[in-house]
């Protein structure tokens, strides 16, 4: 069995965070869907809970970090093309979203792009040509 990720975000406005990772092309699980929080599909295994703030707050003592502010993580996707990193960018920045700043350049074998979601929250979506990477590149230099 396939380990299953699950990444807890607090959210201000559930109703509104839901419309705007919908424009950007995800879905949600009803099943696991309420007034306190949103299961969005990522893919098989990868989903991203989109928790009311009180109702998150209910699983820390420690405070929410203001993520307009300060991050606490950046999310990281991947594509399987050029295309399919600006179209998901696109989609997002059309929905209401950020532009952070520009992500340094990339190595040649990677293309990425990058937005804030309505509360902040730093997202990248990264293409990698598997053919272009450089046979002696170090794998932490690869996935970081």
């Amino acid at each position: 069995m396939a380990t299953s990720v699950f990444v807890n975000l607090p959210v201000r406005d559930l109703n509104a965070s839901m419309a705007f990772f919908t424009q950007v092309g995800f879905r949600f699980n009803p099943h696991f869907t309420n007034e306190q929080g949103a299961c969005m599909v990522v893919s098989d295994t990868i989903y991203v809970m989109l928790l009311a703030e009180p109702f998150f707050q209910s699983f820390t003592s420690k405070k929410i970090v203001d993520a307009r502010s300060s991050a606490e993580v950046i999310l990281c996707l991947s594509a399987e093309s050029r295309e399919a990193v600006d179209a998901m960018v696109d989609k997002a920045l059309a929905a209401g979203g950020q532009q952070p700043e520009v992500l340094q350049p990339d190595p040649e074998f990677m293309y990425g792009r990058n937005f804030q979601d309505l509360d902040g929250h730093l997202w990248e979506v990264m293409y990698m040509d598997p053919a272009a990477i450089p046979q002696d590149q170090p794998a932490a230099a690869v996935g970081a």
